[in-house]
């Protein structure tokens, strides 16, 4: 069984950074895709960064050149590197881990079977 916990989440002036982190338990398959999604209250759920394990990553336009989505398999954590933050940015965010097999990796929350509980972010 398979349990993600984010951390790393609070609140932050415009232009500040943050770093989110995933424990992930459980993880037993060569292959897979995580990633980060966001929900701000009255808005669907959607895919910030998604990375497989090979490395290979893709982001939503949005956070291009701002966030970097990476792992550490040895430690089976995932990270948001979170910089130059927006007050858009503010939302919960939530790690996921999907192991179907099905590649690339997307960024379709309803494609994602494990989820965190989140940690929010909120930017003023």
């Amino acid at each position: 069984q398979v349990q993600l916990v984010e951390s790393g989440g609070g609140s932050v002036q415009a232009g500040g950074s943050l770093r989110l982190s995933c424990a992930a338990s459980g993880y037993t398959y060569s292959s897979y895709c995580m990633g980060w999604f966001r929900q701000a209250p009255g808005k669907e759920r959607e895919g910030v960064a998604v990375i497989d394990n090979d490395g290979r990553t893709t982001y939503a336009d949005y956070v291009k050149g701002r966030f970097t989505i990476s792992k550490d398999s040895a430690k089976n954590t995932l990270y948001l590197q979170m910089d130059s933050l927006k007050p858009e940015d503010t939302a919960m965010y939530y790690c996921a881990a999907d192991y179907s097999g099905i590649t690339p990796c997307r960024r379709i929350a309803k494609s994602y079977r494990y989820w965190g509980q989140g940690t929010q972010v909120t930017v003023s």
